[in-house]
């Protein structure tokens, strides 16, 4: 008699643990949609999931490729004008570039940049020179003329020519 009171609860228990399990999975998986779907309602995107372009963007962006610089050793030294007097400015310069080639390009064209260099500097003029604008337009201007002789070499740009030293008298 005992087997018969036991097997008639065993079935009704399982049942309803049944029903239990299946109402929370239910649940879990309303919840989870609810989440996912509001996220991309709003533009968040949903998460795990990723476009090829943005993980694209996000490893362009991580990529940091630090300058390089090579040092002109003479000093670019000529006159300038100034109210009819003859005055002197004296530069010693470095280039900066994100490619290796370019300053290797630089190295080889050295003749031909130091002449456009000069030539930029000697026709600068001497009250704009004394100037933090006016020394920040004449690294402008030699850049241009720098990165204009090497186009015409078929050779990759440089960033930026800088001072590492600059007297005018």
């Amino acid at each position: 008699m005992a087997e018969n009171n036991a097997s008639p609860e065993a079935p009704a228990k399982k049942g309803k643990l049944k029903l239990i399990l299946l109402l929370t999975v239910v649940v879990l998986l309303a919840i989870g949609l609810s989440v996912v779907g509001t996220m991309w309602f709003l533009g968040g995107g949903i998460p795990g999931v990723t476009d090829s372009e943005e993980e694209q963007g996000v490893e362009q962006a991580e990529v940091f490729v630090p300058s390089t610089y090579t040092v002109l050793e003479k000093a670019l030294v000529t006159t300038v004008q100034a109210e009819g007097r003859q005055r002197y400015a004296q530069a010693y310069l470095a280039f900066e570039a994100d490619d290796p080639a370019a300053l290797a390009a630089a190295n080889r064209h050295m003749p031909l940049l130091r002449s456009r260099l000069i030539g930029v500097l000697g026709g600068s003029d001497f009250n704009k020179l004394q100037t933090p604008e006016g020394r920040q337009a004449l690294a402008d201007d030699m850049l241009t003329a720098v990165n204009s002789a090497l186009e015409q070499e078929g050779e990759p740009p440089l960033l930026a020519v800088l001072f590492r030293n600059f007297v005018v008298q």
